[in-house]
């Protein structure tokens, strides 16, 4: 299928955080997507509308009018971890805000792509008491996207994706390596000239780390990374303050 007009909506992980940095820009699994896309369809225009730190409502509300109003064919939504790790997460309800999204999408033509997320209790084992809460928003999106014929690139099975090396150092976002095999992945989902599934193969086996040292490591991650996510949280605010979206209009694949 030939696409012209490429929109990702989403929170941080789609505009690109663990590939880049805030000095030289973030590339992301989306930019990468963007040039395979563009590779395939010469002239394809490509629009990132995604903001670090937004729950999926933000998302809904702040960016799929912009997104209906670039008329895409094809269209990623990422939105939900962000409410997963919130107190207070209904997984109803925000699956019922995706579904939203992808009804709105899909009914103005768009190819709509979306995401399971991984066992994030293998991530960060501190993360472990919200895996059921992933296990249900998963299969809620499954199920959404089926009734309105998204493409979903299901992430959940594969066992390698929460190996230690396809996740930056806060855990929180992909790696370089992470956002190529995902961006890999929505290629091959879509079929695209040169996709095929080795996005999908086990990384090379590591040796386990010892017991002090995986100890040290879960320090240092609670006090230099989750120590002052919490701390944004109770003051209320979001990493995503005061931020906007890297490239509000469609335009060309540099």
């Amino acid at each position: 299928m030939t696409y012209t007009r490429y929109v990702a909506l989403g929170d941080s992980q789609t505009e690109g955080l663990g590939d880049g940095d805030d000095v030289l820009g973030h590339r992301g699994w989306a930019d990468r997507l963007a040039e395979h896309l563009a590779a395939a369809n010469p002239g394809l225009l490509y629009a990132n509308l995604a903001v670090r730190g937004r729950t999926a409502a933000r998302i809904r509300d702040e960016q799929l009018g912009a997104a209906l109003e670039l008329r895409p064919d094809l269209a990623t939504v990422m939105a939900g971890m962000n409410d997963v790790i919130r107190p207070g997460f209904d997984a109803a309800r925000v699956a019922g805000v995706l579904e939203e999204m992808f009804e709105a999408l899909t009914g103005a033509g768009a190819h709509v792509v979306t995401v399971t997320f991984p066992d994030i209790g293998r991530i960060a084992p501190l993360a472990r008491p919200l895996v059921p809460r992933v296990l249900d928003f998963n299969e809620r999106v499954r199920k959404a996207a089926a009734r309105h014929g998204v493409t979903l690139v299901d992430t959940y099975p594969l066992e390698y994706v929460t190996d230690a090396r396809m996740w930056s150092v806060d855990r929180l976002h992909a790696s370089p390596m992470g956002h190529a095999r995902f961006a890999a992945g929505v290629a091959h989902a879509l079929g695209l000239p040169g996709s095929d599934d080795t996005w999908m193969a086990p990384l090379p086996a590591l040796p386990p780390p010892g017991r002090w040292r995986a100890a040290a490591a879960e320090a240092r991650w609670l006090a230099t990374f989750a120590g002052p996510w919490i701390g944004r949280r109770l003051r209320g605010r979001s990493s995503g303050d005061g931020r906007a979206a890297k490239r509000p209009s469609l335009t060309p694949v540099a």
